[in-house]
């Protein structure tokens, strides 16, 4: 390989932002494996990948490129999205498919300021999946755009001012990047909800009303995705977690996450105490934000058939809130792990979710000068979030 390829590498490998973006893509979509490839006329090299389906690449590694459908993105400058290969009359023989094995694909040009091809942003998967829509297309062009946006910075910037160069243009890539998650991504998704609530109004058979139950489940379970990737995008690039607090009483904020989840998640018992009517100067939002992490990542992770235990209570100058599951004990060397980003509990390969969640909640804990701790044993497994009420 070429020092010109490992220069290409080395700068995408700087863009803090990519492994997020990795990570978003394969969770938002469903797919196993997502990379940011350079492409030249005769080369594909990986620069940065992420890969759930043993795909076997790694950044530095290399396809043949004529095998690729890149080779196609290069001459045509376009993207080339394929829910079903199989179904897709213009790829179903194409070599590219049939010799890697992915019936999913996608694949988004990286241009350069100067309208030069740097390579792709791409995903693909053994399964098919639903990627041809506004949403999924419309995040994959900004995402991009984002990567071409710092690749010309890194090129344009001398190492003499990039301190101040690389400030600016983080500030702008976290607007942009929160923009995405939030206008091109929510907006359809409160669309989608507000769909499902209409439809439950009218006569539904059982069948039915089930169907229309797991979606509402999944849209608070997006939601829940979307404001962790949000907050993680804030707080790695530099403004953290805002607060407003207010002195109230916290049950409704709590009650409310307990009612949502109990939606999302309607064969699991969650069982809950909460007795804190002493007024806590606090977020409501972002400690509802918090506990909804906590509570969503007991429901993951604890055993399916025992019930999960909420506790909150406010008084003596403290605010308690603990959440309560059964199932296996998360070894002791691995509770720090757990709070940080993109870190999953033992025994979790497999299950659904960013790895912020606990990340996000630590960070709302710390920003109202409070803590998570963790306890785990045979018996229980317990998150305890405490903090000053005044």
């Amino acid at each position: 390989m070429s020092h010109d390829f490992q220069t290409d590498i080395d700068a995408v490998a700087r863009i803090d932002a990519v492994n997020t973006i990795l990570n978003v893509i394969c969770q938002t979509t469903g797919m196993g494996f997502a990379a940011v490839a350079r492409v030249t006329e005769d080369r594909w090299i990986v620069c940065q990948v992420l890969d759930k389906i043993d795909f076997g690449l790694a950044p530095g590694g290399e396809l043949e490129l004529v095998s690729t459908i890149c080779n196609d993105i290069r001459d045509s400058g376009k993207a080339v999205v394929i829910d079903h290969v199989a179904e897709d009359e213009a790829f179903r023989t194409h070599r590219s498919p049939l010799q890697y094995g992915f019936q999913s694909y996608i694949s988004m040009p990286i241009v350069r300021q100067d309208g030069s091809l740097f390579g792709t942003l791409c995903a693909i998967d053994p399964n098919p999946a639903k990627l041809n829509n506004p949403v999924t297309i419309g995040m994959f062009e900004m995402f991009a755009q984002l990567i071409s946006a710092q690749l010309d910075s890194v090129d344009n910037v001398s190492l003499a001012r990039a301190g101040l160069a690389s400030e600016r243009q983080m500030a702008e890539l976290r607007e942009q990047f929160i923009g995405v998650l939030g206008h091109d991504l929510r907006n359809p998704l409160a669309a989608i909800g507000s769909g499902t609530n209409m439809l439950l109004k009218t006569p539904l058979d059982d069948k039915a009303t089930r169907i229309v139950t797991l979606m509402q489940g999944a849209v608070v379970r997006m939601e829940s995705l979307i404001s962790n990737v949000m907050d993680f995008a804030s707080g790695h690039l530099g403004s953290g977690i805002e607060l407003a607090k207010v002195r109230g009483d916290m049950r409704p904020a709590l009650l409310q996450v307990i009612e949502e989840l109990r939606l999302a998640n309607p064969d699991r018992e969650i069982l809950a105490r909460i007795d804190c009517e002493t007024p806590v100067h606090a977020d409501p939002v972002r400690v509802a934000q918090l506990f909804s992490n906590l509570l969503a990542n007991a429901l993951t992770h604890g055993a399916p058939e025992l019930p999960v235990e909420v506790e909150a209570s406010a008084n003596g100058g403290s605010f308690l809130l603990s959440i309560v599951n059964g199932g296996e004990a998360i070894p002791a060397h691995l509770h720090a792990e757990l709070f940080q980003p993109f870190s999953r509990p033992s025994g979790s390969a497999g299950r659904s979710g960013l790895g912020l969640g606990l990340y996000i909640a630590s960070q709302i804990a710390e920003a109202h000068g409070g803590t998570i701790a963790v306890s785990s044993t045979a018996d229980e497994t317990r998150f305890t979030f405490s903090m000053p009420t005044g």
